[in-house]
C-alpha cells in the first residue's frame, strides 16, 4: 500500500500516514483549506465563501464526493436533485457515484419541457427554482445537494418543489454550513448533513 497524501491549495503534497488510508477528518481538512474567502462579494460588508476552488484541487473534489457517497451509499436514494448552480457540481458526480438518477433544480426559464416551479427568499432578494415536471415521480427517495446553506431558503423551497410531486426527501447535503444564520431552522423536519463549517457571510 503506498503512503496517502494530502494535497493543499499550492498542489503540494505531504504524506499523512504511510500504510494507512486518509481519515474522514483529513479529508474534511483539506476540503476547507481549499475553499476561499471573497470579501465584499456580492455586496460590501459580505464575506463570500467561494466553493468553486474545491475544483482547482482534484483531491479536495474527490473527497468531498467520496464522504457524501459515504453518507449515502446504503440509504436507498433513487434521486439526487442538485441546486443552480454549484449544487450541480456536486450533485451530479454524486449520483453516479450513488448510480442513481440526477434531477437540476435551475432558475426559470433554463429548462425546456414542462416544469413545477417554488419561489424563495435568499439572503440577498427573493428567486424561484423549477425543475421538469416529470423527472421526479411520487414515491421516489430524493436527495437534496446545494454547496451551501445559509438562511435556509434556497433548501426549504427544495424540500417544497420535491414534495409538490408527491416524492420524500430523505435529507439535505451541503459542503459548508453557516451555522450563525441558522438556516437549519427553517428546514426543521428535514435531516442536514454538511461537510464543513464557516463563519462570515
Amino acid at each position: 500500500c503506498l503512503a496517502s497524501y494530502v494535497s493543499t491549495k499550492r498542489g503540494i503534497g505531504w504524506p499523512v500516514a504511510a500504510m494507512t488510508e486518509v481519515t474522514d477528518d483529513q479529508k474534511k481538512a483539506v476540503i476547507l483549506d481549499s475553499i476561499r474567502g471573497v470579501p465584499d462579494f456580492p455586496k460590501k460588508g459580505i464575506l463570500f465563501w467561494d466553493v468553486t476552488t474545491i475544483l482547482l484541487n482534484p483531491t479536495a473534489f474527490q473527497y468531498t464526493v467520496d464522504l457524501f457517497a459515504k453518507k449515502y451509499r446504503d440509504a436507498k436514494i433513487d434521486v439526487v436533485a442538485g441546486f443552480e448552480a454549484r449544487g450541480l457540481i456536486f450533485g451530479a458526480p454524486l449520483a453516479l457515484a450513488l448510480k442513481c438518477a440526477f434531477v437540476p433544480l435551475r432558475k426559470p426559464g433554463k429548462l425546456p419541457g414542462a416544469t413545477v416551479s417554488e419561489e424563495y427568499a435568499t439572503e440577498y432578494s427573493t428567486d424561484k427554482i423549477e425543475m421538469h415536471a416529470d423527472h421526479v415521480t411520487s414515491g421516489q427517495r430524493v436527495l437534496l445537494v446545494d454547496d451551501l446553506i445559509a438562511t435556509g431558503g434556497t433548501l426549504n423551497a427544495g424540500i417544497k418543489l420535491i414534495e409538490k410531486v408527491g416524492a420524500e426527501v430523505v435529507e439535505a447535503a451541503c459542503v459548508i454550513e453557516l451555522p450563525f444564520l441558522k438556516g437549519r431552522d427553517k428546514i426543521q423536519g428535514t435531516k442536514l448533513h454538511v461537510l464543513v463549517e464557516k463563519e462570515g457571510l
